[in-house]
């Protein structure tokens, strides 16, 4: 692992407090933490210890801020400790040990930054998710990013994750796009295709056409090639009529005269869910994401995962059969009490008790979630995290308190919200597809402004904050464009070190080990402290599951690199290369190359590609 001078100076205060204080709690010891003061003109940084160690020693904080800060000044890279407010001490570094962080970068290439913060704890990420009755659209795009790139953070900092797909493919709104599916394949094989348009379709088979979309026309014909016209309906009159211990191998067509066999719409719905996963891996292969694990929900419920888990609840003594009171909003009157079999949700939280089956005896969707999560239990994983969107966040009590359950508090449920995303062209809302009938698919996106700078942009708001995704703004090359700023700062440090190699391949050479004593510029030394802070960047990112702090820090630090450039333009002295002081420029091509490497770590992070040069 790389140095984290952070991580570093909090192991020599709390050693220092040990000293200080022998009898300290060893809790109080790990509450001691060195992190950036909020004003950076007060120092480095800066530490809680004299206010979290006050009260078990028995001490007045701002005593023991003063005694800890006289022998932190000890320590080789500190040279100022100022006791501050009720118990803090502010630290101001010595140059030379942050020069050194330059070197530290070059040697460790990309991994600089890696952690061991996860300690290599099992944790699964799953995200996306989506019902395979369509296209991916932008809705499924940011749950895609904020998912993709919170793996590779944790990935980073130390965590073994394996990124997964639950593929909902059992329930009703897929057994409908069996039947849309059914509905394409007949329009593709009959002559007549006016006397089956959606709404003569959906008088015949008696059910609704939810999914209408041009899409499924590939499944249609798929279908008709491989089974000609041997699915087709046929209508029946009563005396043609099936013996009734065979009808529920019909569906509801049946009843309004038309012979249609459920076996014929589970073939469809099979090809259909086959089919939209091709497209649906496609997809998001185009937006650079690539889950480990394909989890079939259809599978697991084959399978008897749902009773397995239902009867692991029940040995727990967690399920009864018992009447829940009227939702919210719901008067007695539209309201019919009935026995249901619960789950003690309310033992782990959750302000109500949640069914596990209908009133018709199948499963509620809440029953097949336990199992799937059971599942992920049963697999060893040791921490679960589930990417949702906002839409979703009701459901957030009862599936926490399901896999407390299953899993007897061992492992915990985190879940990461997603809002809605808003797409503008011109200042307006747009809507890109028409294959897809309603809404704006992921590939429509991604083809218009490019992989990198979908994913760039997902990232620079808080996932659970709603955001604009503004078509013009983000192919804009200006420093408010965010994706440009950031590969700019790079293409910029490729630049000059191809520069600099051109004139002379020795400049370039061994970079890791050159004297970095001429960077004493305040722009230098500016950009040389955000280097240093991108070790902790990626600790405090991965703990708060917050892949957008690293678009943040990568701005900042892009802009920290974006003003060195612009102050070698006005003083030549500053220039990066300078043929007549060949031991400065190789010094500030060390810096350059350093920034280089961070930059391309945390696009690393974000699933996007750095850019050498910007055309």
């Amino acid at each position: 692992m790389t140095e984290n001078i952070f991580t570093l100076l909090t192991q020599e205060v709390r050693g220092l407090l040990a000293a200080l204080l022998p009898d300290l709690p060893a809790e109080a010891l790990a509450r001691v933490q060195v992190e950036p003061p909020r004003d950076p003109a007060h120092g480095d940084m800066a530490t809680n210890a004299a206010l979290v160690a006050a009260k078990p020693a028995r001490m007045p904080p701002p005593k023991l801020a003063a005694a800890l800060a006289e022998r932190l000044l000890a320590l080789p890279m500190v040279t100022e400790a100022t006791p501050a407010g009720p118990g803090f001490v502010n630290l101001r570094l010595d140059e030379n040990f942050l020069r050194g962080q330059v070197s530290t970068v070059l040697k460790a290439g990309t991994a600089y930054g890696d952690s061991r913060l996860g300690g290599g704890v099992r944790a699964n990420v799953e995200y996306v998710s989506a019902n395979p009755t369509g296209p991916m659209h932008v809705g499924h795009c940011r749950g895609a990013v904020v998912g993709d790139a919170l793996a590779n953070l944790m990935k980073k900092a130390g965590w073994a994750v394996t990124k997964e797909y639950y593929i909902n493919d059992a329930g009703n709104q897929v057994q409908a796009l069996g039947w849309a599916t059914y509905w394409r394949y007949v329009r593709t094989v009959t002559m007549d295709a006016d006397a089956w348009n959606a709404e003569n379709a959906e008088r015949r088979f008696g059910v609704a056409l939810q999914y209408r979309g041009d899409y499924l026309v590939a499944v249609g014909e798929a279908l008709a090639e491989r089974f000609g016209d041997t699915l087709m309906p046929r209508e029946v009159g009563a005396s043609e009529l099936p013996p009734e211990e065979t009808m529920s191998a019909f569906g509801p067509a049946l009843e309004r005269g038309w012979l249609v066999k459920t076996s014929w719409i589970d073939t469809c719905r099979e090809t259909a869910v086959a089919m939209m996963m091709v497209a649906i891996r496609e997809d998001l292969a185009m937006l650079g994401v690539a889950q480990d694990v394909f989890r079939s929900e259809r599978a697991m419920v084959e399978a008897g995962a749902v009773e397995g888990a239902v009867s692991l609840l029940e040995r727990k003594g967690l399920i009864y059969e018992g009447v829940l009171e009227p939702p919210k909003g719901k008067t007695p009157d539209d309201w019919e009490p009935r026995p249901q079999t619960l789950f003690r949700a309310t033992d782990f939280g959750d302000d109500v008790d949640r069914p596990l089956r209908k009133s018709d005896g199948s499963n509620t969707y809440f029953a097949n979630d336990i199992a799937y999560h059971a599942d992920k239990v049963g697999r060893g994983e040791q921490l679960l995290i589930d990417v949702w969107g906002a839409d979703h966040g009701g459901y957030v009590p009862r599936m926490t308190a399901a896999v407390k359950a299953v899993s007897d508090g061992r492992v915990p449920l985190e879940i990461v919200l997603c809002q809605i995303v808003h797409v503008l062209k011109g200042g307006e809302p747009v809507r890109m597809s028409k294959r897809a009938g309603t809404y704006i698919t992921l590939r429509d996106l991604i083809e218009e402004v490019g992989r990198d700078a979908v994913r760039f942009t997902m990232l620079t708001r808080k996932s659970d904050a709603q955001m604009e995704f503004d078509l013009d703004r983000v192919v804009e090359q200006s420093r408010d464009n965010p994706v440009f700023y950031v590969q700019y700062a790079h293409a910029r440090c490729c630049s000059v070190l191809r520069q600099a190699e051109a004139m002379d391949p020795a400049l370039t050479a061994g970079l890791g080990a050159v004297s970095l004593a001429a960077l004493t510029d305040g722009a230098e030394m500016a950009l040389i402290r955000r280097i240093a802070a991108w070790p902790r960047m990626v600790e405090a990112a991965a703990t708060a599951r917050e892949p957008h702090r690293i678009a943040f820090y990568l701005g900042d630090l892009a802009g920290d690199f974006h003003v060195l450039w612009n102050r070698g333009r006005d003083d030549s002295t500053l220039r990066f290369i300078r043929e007549e002081d060949p031991v400065a420029t190789r010094a500030r091509l060390a810096l350059v190359a350093a920034t280089a490497t961070v930059i391309r770590s945390g696009l690393g992070v974000m699933g996007v590609t750095p850019v050498n040069e910007m055309r």
